[in-house]
């Protein structure tokens, strides 16, 4: 990690985010998509000149910012909850408006606190509660006297943003993801090739060791090349979606997957490159011949997100492991690629499901989970709970000045505050420079065109290729967003309120942004400042261990070596680790990394933790009585020291103890947690160097 700006400690590298612009995350598709989400109702608007349909274009536009890509089953529960919400808050803050200002305040401030809080639920309920908490401040711009504008209003948000969701979900679906997946996918066709190339050796005893250092230089040369190239179109999209999703994790994981097989089979074939055992060589092409179709079926699972027929890599995973057993020279090469052919498989299955599951635990566990993560963040050491609560006390003086003496625009100062805020003085202060300079530049883009657009139709027809270029560059870079959203926001103003001056328009949200990103500066200044965004190195650390004495915790419990509170206890102290490593991991790509390995890694370990973690919730539901209380002890030990020595920077994991004498079903749990320890160990074992210092035990730096 690079280290602070000298002249402010905890300051990102590249103060000015506004000119690192990476024009690959440009995306016309998404551009044009929720421009014409927008621009269609407008141009209804005017045809029918009904005024509601403004509050559905304004839906619209944020159900389209909303929308966290990835495949329809994780995005339709984020679109369809702010849309409903969105209504039913649109719909109760018009009718709240006409109470006691001493009622209003509190009961917003409390709606702010709950947006920002939903943050712990990872990057798409982030986006969504950052929205929704725009939606609250407008809600309180109308007041609405009785319910048959208030079901107008709300109706009309609702139908706004049900036309986007189908828009961006039906009629026009965008993959973000899918150039990652044919990247992951061509490393998975790169090993198969590479085992090809392998049998091809292993068939012709004449070879000598020229045609294997041949094979080395080529074909390891171009597997390399399609993981690095995987690996960096993976850090290229979450820079802009985010590493907290379920389409990130796989990915990351599935990459890791690849590369560590790519290890084992670099190892394979030194090993029997000169051996002239025919036994040996005999099993190693019986391995190969079985293992290369795997690996080509799974590239095409990971291309068409259908990984399919698990129980036939069930199977295989168990016919590679039998081989090695026979082969004692390829027994640990065997066991390590049938260790990560299980994992690609586990990450195919749905999520808490095992043969014999009852049809209602997932949902239990879902339920368990989401209970979990709040319990685990109302803890003074939540940099969630933090960020919440700061939004909530910043937000009250100015929701009280902009309600008591309201004004046409006086809600940008509330919106501009609490969105300009962010966890972290130094983020925060980079935020406001890009929000200020890049609406000091809209500005000047719409007072521009005051002087071409000056009527309706002008105004509408402006809109959409304002629209296009706004969402096109959304992901490019947060100033050149807003610069090209300003415009957007100046001409809709227009259209909603008629007579207004553009110029006026553009000079008053230029006002209200510098004020309120000035006020969300002093406010994390004065409220719990956080000026050092963390080393990631060090943050990793503490999550690793957290979720090691979890594990240990859990286990225990099991056999009543440990109380429940203290399993409890152990369980938000990884829930806390888990969050601050992914706020890092956000703080991260923020900053002009470039190919930072430890960013790579830490994505990584990030996608193991949690998945362990989930497995180690499953167990505590287990309260059957454990035929073989010593296996289990000697797992709990085992997590807790693989945890500290990965902690400590060693890199190799102590050596695995035998799954304990009990249920099949339950003890293939404890093996999903060492393999996700496995995968860990290898994504921290490429960058040991640059962890080591700083992932030192107690003491240290």
């Amino acid at each position: 990690m690079g280290r602070a700006a000298p002249h402010a400690p905890g300051l990102p590298r590249g103060i000015l985010p506004l000119v690192a612009v990476d024009l690959t995350r440009v995306s016309i598709a998404e551009g044009v998509r929720a421009a014409l989400s927008t621009a269609a109702i407008v141009a209804l608007n005017e045809w029918l000149d009904w005024p509601p349909l403004m509050q559905a274009a304004l839906a619209a536009m944020f159900t389209c910012l909303c929308d966290p890509g990835g495949p329809f089953r994780r995005r339709l529960p984020a679109i369809f909850c702010f849309g409903v919400l969105g209504a039913l808050l649109t719909m109760a803050y018009g009718a709240l408006r006409t109470a006691p200002l001493p009622l209003v305040v509190p009961v917003v401030c409390a709606g702010i606190f709950c947006t920002l809080f939903v943050r712990a639920f990872g990057q798409a309920a982030q986006q969504v509660g950052n929205l929704l908490t725009v939606v609250q401040v407008l809600a309180l711009t109308r007041t609405l006297h009785d319910w048959r504008s208030a079901l107008e209003q709300g109706g009309a948000f609702w139908a706004g943003s049900l036309w986007a969701a189908l828009l961006t979900l039906v009629i026009w679906r965008v993959h973000p993801f899918l150039p990652v997946r044919r990247s992951v996918a061509r490393a998975y066709r790169a090993l198969a090739a590479l085992i090809a190339d392998m049998q091809r050796l292993l068939i012709r005893p004449a070879e000598d060791e020229a045609a294997w250092d041949a094979h080395a230089r080529l074909q390891r040369r171009a597997v390399r090349d399609a993981i690095e190239q995987a690996r960096e179109a993976l850090l290229t999209i979450v820079r802009s979606r985010g590493p907290v999703s379920l389409r990130a994790a796989q990915t990351a994981i599935r990459l890791e997957a690849a590369d560590q097989m790519f290890g084992v089979l670099i190892g394979l074939s030194e090993v029997v490159g000169l051996r002239r055992d025919a036994a040996t060589v005999a099993a190693a092409e019986r391995l190969l011949r079985l293992l290369r179709p795997l690996l080509v079926l799974i590239a095409h699972g990971i291309e068409t997100d259908a990984i399919e027929r698990l129980p036939r890599l069930e199977r295989a995973a168990d016919s590679i492991a039998a081989i090695g057993a026979a082969a004692p020279a390829l027994q640990s090469a065997a066991e390590a690629l049938a260790e990560r052919l299980r994992v690609v498989a586990t990450l195919a299955a749905p999520e808490g499901w095992r043969p014999g599951t009852p049809p209602d635990e997932p949902l239990r566990l879902m339920l368990r989970g989401v209970v979990m993560r709040i319990r685990a963040n109302l803890d003074p050491r939540s940099e969630v709970l933090r960020h919440a609560l700061r939004g909530a006390v910043a937000a009250a003086p100015a929701l009280t000045l902009t309600l008591h003496w309201p004004t046409s625009y006086g809600h940008w100062l509330t919106i501009m505050l609490v969105m300009t805020m962010q966890p972290y003085v130094a983020i925060t202060f980079a935020r406001a420079l890009e929000r200020v300079a890049g609406t000091l530049v809209g500005g000047l883009v719409a007072a521009g065109l005051a002087t071409v657009c000056t009527t309706p139709i002008a105004i509408a027809a402006a809109l959409f290729p304002l629209a296009v270029l706004a969402f096109a560059l959304r992901a490019t870079s947060f100033g050149l967003f807003m610069a090209s959203l300003t415009p957007v926001v100046v001409l809709l103003s227009e259209l909603g309120r008629p007579g207004e001056s553009q110029l006026v328009i553009a000079a008053m949200r230029g006002l209200y942004v510098a004020i309120g990103s000035g006020l969300a500066v002093l406010a994390v200044l004065v409220l719990w400042p956080s000026w050092e965004p963390g080393r990631l190195a060090a943050v990793l650390r503490a999550a690793i261990l957290a979720h090691g004495a979890y594990a240990r915790a859990a286990l225990r419990g099991l056999l009543g070596d440990e109380s429940e509170e203290g399993a409890m206890r152990a369980r938000r102290a990884a829930g806390i680790a888990s969050n601050n490593l992914e706020s890092c991991l956000h703080r991260a790509l923020l900053e002009p990394h470039g190919r930072d390995p430890l960013l790579a890694a830490a994505l990584t370990v990030d996608a193991a933790l949690r998945r362990m973690a989930g497995r180690v919730s499953a167990l505590q539901l287990e309260r059957a009585p454990r035929p073989d209380p010593e296996g289990w002890r000697a797992w709990a030990a085992w997590i807790d020291a693989a945890a500290n020595r990965l902690a400590a920077g060693a890199g190799a994991l102590p050596p695995r103890p035998p799954l304990p004498h009990d249920d099949s079903a339950i003890t293939e749990t404890l093996a999903r947690i060492g393999r996700q320890m496995d995968v860990t160990a290898g994504a921290l074992a490429r960058v040991a160097p640059a962890v080591a210092p700083a992932v030192a035990p107690a003491g240290a730096g």
